[in-house]
């Protein structure tokens, strides 16, 4: 069974996840696997705050060329998570 630090990767920091930030909305990179109930529960366990909603978006991976050579990036999985209005911001979005 995975935790919530294994379902929730990592913060998006950029500049529309910061403008989305100041509506309550918060930008995660997240196990390509979880669902939108268990994205709700780790960031709820986690952060300790009230989510409304959760949307999650597959980016695919990117071609790079480096000379003759073709790769590829990683592809993951993005989600948005919307907090009530009666929950407290997280304190890590707000501090950048």
């Amino acid at each position: 069974m995975k935790t919530a630090y294994d379902i929730i990767k990592a913060p998006v920091v950029s500049e529309k996840s910061m403008d989305d930030a100041a509506e309550r909305k918060y930008t995660f990179k997240v196990d390509v696997n979880a669902t939108k109930p268990q994205i709700k529960a780790a960031v709820e366990e986690i952060f300790g705050v009230e989510v409304v909603r959760v949307n999650v978006m597959n980016i695919d991976g990117k071609v790079r060329r480096r000379g003759l050579t073709k790769g590829v990036t990683p592809s993951y999985k993005k989600a948005i998570v919307t907090l009530s209005e009666s929950s407290k911001p997280i304190d890590f979005f707000e501090g950048l």
